[in-house]
């Protein structure tokens, strides 16, 4: 997520009257909004659906088959 305090290095594309018409970003600064953006549309449509409890995610990772790769990624439960 974009930190408050980094110091972006935006350009922005003006008209004749120099109004603001567009902005250029660093590709890696453009990359991360569009993640955020990304994360906050699957926040936005998840939002209705009943939250699980640790055992409950666990039983369902167990049953898919990926409860030891993220066990193995991140470290014993």
């Amino acid at each position: 997520m974009a930190s408050a305090t980094r110091i972006s290095r935006q350009q922005y594309v003006v008209d004749r009257n120099g109004k603001k018409k567009g902005v250029i970003l660093p590709l890696a600064e453009y990359e991360q909004l569009i993640e955020d953006l990304h994360d906050l549309a699957v926040v936005a449509e998840r939002r209705k659906e009943k939250p699980i409890n640790l055992d409950e995610m666990k039983r369902r990772l167990k049953q898919n088959g990926t409860y030891s790769t993220v066990v193995n990624d991140y470290g014993t439960p």
